[in-house]
């Protein structure tokens, strides 16, 4: 039996977050979630997914600025899911170390 990749979903929608969990679960990678900032920091300490998709928007949190933290001290993959499609919040995103923007 193969190991399923673990993603991280960091999204403040209920709903948002609820259909992609449903995507990727039924694709069969293992599934973290979380709304917050602080709750994801803790999980990907914790749990070191393969993947973090995060949302920009947090209610603790700019995800930018969450962002920017967390490429000091980890290179997990960071696919920024976001509503947000003016060219300079993607440009910004990927210099702060996305790998990827998704909106």
């Amino acid at each position: 039996m193969r190991n399923a990749a673990t993603i991280l979903i960091v999204e403040d929608d209920k709903r948002i977050r609820a259909l992609i969990k449903t995507v990727l679960s039924n694709a069969g990678y293992a599934v973290l979630e979380t709304r917050n900032a602080a709750t994801a920091l803790s999980m990907l300490a914790s749990h070191s997914p393969d993947l973090m998709l995060l949302d920009l928007g947090l209610p603790d949190r700019a995800g930018q600025e969450l962002l920017s933290d967390i490429r000091t001290w980890s290179s997990v993959p960071v696919v920024v899911v976001s509503a947000r499609g003016q060219e300079k919040d993607k440009v910004r995103a990927l210099d702060d170390g996305a790998d990827d923007y998704i909106t």
